[in-house]
C-alpha cells in the first residue's frame, strides 16, 4: 500500500480510513477502506490496493488504482461544497456511456457512485488504458514531422467525428438543449464574474456586450465536448498517429460545434500567434505541427460550415477562460488553493491578458 507521505498536519489527500478522515480539518480526496468496498461490490479487482494521482488537474481528480486482478482510474470532483451544476461525475459518465456506442473513442465506463458517503462525492470508475497526452514534451515515436502533422490532424478530425454525430435520437440526444446555447453562455458566464473577482477589469463587460450583440445563429446542432483540446486527447503508443481516447467530458452537452472549433484553436500553441496564458500543450509551437489557420481549414474541408465568424467563438472562449481563471485566483488569494503553487498567482496578470487578446478579435468582426 502506497503511504500519504505526508503528515497529518498537512492535510493528506488519501487515508486508510473513515476515521482518519474524520480526524481531518479538510476532507481527503481518497479513503482506502471505502473505495475497496466500493471496488468489491463492482467485482472490480481483490486485495491490498495501490494508487497514484494522475496529473495535475484544477478542478476534477483522477487516481489510477491497481490490485489483484484490476487496473482502473477514479474520477472524481473536488472537495465539496460544490457549486450548483458543476463537477458532475455522475452525468459525465452517463455522457461517455452514450458515447461510445456511436463510435467516439471514450475509456469504458465500469462502475458510477452516487452514493457520497463513501468520498463525500459522486465518483465514477473507468478502464485504465495506456497512452500518451501530449503536455510540454513530444514521445519518441509522435516526434517526427510527418508524425508531429499527422497528430494535429488527428486532433481535427477527432473534433470534426464528434461534431458530425447525429443528436437527433436515442440517449445523445438527452445530454443536453442544443437551442439558446450561445446566448445562455454569454448570459452565464457575464454573471459569474462578480461573485468570483476582488478587482475591476472594465474588458470584461465590453466584451460581453460585445458577445451579445453580435452572436451568430448556429449552423448545427452538435454534441460538443467544452474543452477539446490537444491535451485532453489520448495518442496510442505506437505509430501512426491516432486518438485512442478523448478525456475528461464534464462540460459536454449539445450546442454549436463552432464553440469547440474556437475554443481549440484560440487555445492552440502557434508559433506565429502570441502567447497565451491557455496554451496548454505548448509543443505545438514546434516546427511540423499545424499552425492555427490549417486547423481551421482541415475542419472546414469536413463540415462544410460558414467559418466567416470564427473570430466571435474564439473571443468567447478566451473570455470564459478569463473568468473561470479569475475565480481560480481569488481563490488562491483567499487561501482556499493550499496545493496551487504557481496558476492561480500566475492568473493575476494572466487573466487581463486573456481579455486583451479577446478583444483583438473581436476588432476582426467590426
Amino acid at each position: 500500500m502506497k503511504p500519504a507521505g505526508v503528515t497529518e498536519a498537512a492535510q493528506p489527500e488519501v487515508v486508510d480510513s473513515g476515521d482518519q478522515a474524520a480526524s481531518l480539518t479538510r476532507p481527503p480526496l481518497l479513503i482506502l477502506d471505502n473505495v475497496r468496498d466500493f471496488l468489491d461490490g463492482a467485482g472490480l479487482g481483490s486485495g491490498d490496493l495501490e494508487w497514484e494521482r494522475i496529473g495535475d488537474g484544477q478542478s476534477n481528480v483522477t487516481f489510477r488504482l491497481r490490485r489483484d486482478g484490476t487496473d482502473v482510474v477514479l474520477r472524481r470532483g473536488p472537495r465539496p461544497p460544490l457549486p450548483k451544476s458543476t463537477h458532475d461525475m455522475v452525468r459525465e459518465a452517463r455522457i461517455q456511456l452514450a458515447l461510445a456506442p456511436l463510435g467516439m473513442p471514450v475509456p469504458r465506463i465500469l462502475a458510477v457512485c452516487e452514493d457520497d458517503s463513501v468520498l463525500g462525492v459522486p465518483f465514477y470508475v473507468m478502464e485504465h488504458l495506456n497512452g500518451t497526452v501530449l503536455t510540454d514534451t513530444v514521445p519518441p515515436h509522435l516526434d517526427a514531422l510527418e508524425s508531429r502533422r499527422a497528430t494535429s490532424e488527428a486532433v481535427v478530425d477527432t473534433l470534426a467525428d464528434l461534431h458530425s454525430l447525429d443528436v437527433s435520437s436515442g440517449e445523445i440526444a438527452r445530454i443536453g438543449r442544443p437551442q439558446g446555447y450561445l446566448e445562455r453562455q454569454v448570459a452565464r458566464f457575464a454573471s459569474l464574474w462578480d461573485v468570483n473577482t476582488t478587482r475591476d477589469l472594465p474588458a470584461v463587460g465590453r466584451l460581453a456586450s460585445w458577445l451579445e450583440e453580435n452572436r451568430p445563429e448556429s449552423q448545427r446542432d452538435s454534441v460538443i465536448h467544452g474543452d477539446y483540446r490537444t491535451g485532453n486527447l489520448m495518442f496510442a503508443l505506437d505509430a501512426p498517429p491516432r486518438v485512442t481516447a478523448v478525456l475528461d467530458w464534464e462540460m459536454a452537452t449539445l450546442g454549436d460545434p463552432l464553440a469547440d472549433l474556437g475554443y481549440l484553436t484560440a487555445t492552440y500553441a502557434d508559433a506565429d500567434e502570441p502567447f497565451t496564458t491557455m496554451e496548454l500543450t505548448p509543443v505545438t509551437r514546434l516546427p511540423g505541427y499545424l499552425r492555427r489557420q490549417e486547423l481551421i481549414d482541415r475542419y472546414q474541408e469536413r463540415m462544410s460550415l460558414d467559418l466567416t465568424s470564427l473570430p466571435w467563438y474564439q473571443a468567447l472562449a478566451l473570455w470564459k477562460a478569463a473568468i473561470f481563471s479569475e475565480a481560480i485566483h481569488t481563490r488562491w488569494l483567499r487561501g482556499e488553493r493550499p496545493g496551487d503553487t504557481g496558476f492561480g498567482a500566475a492568473m493575476e496578470h494572466g487573466v487581463p491578458q486573456l481579455l486583451d487578446v479577446a478583444e483583438r478579435l473581436a476588432t476582426r468582426l467590426k
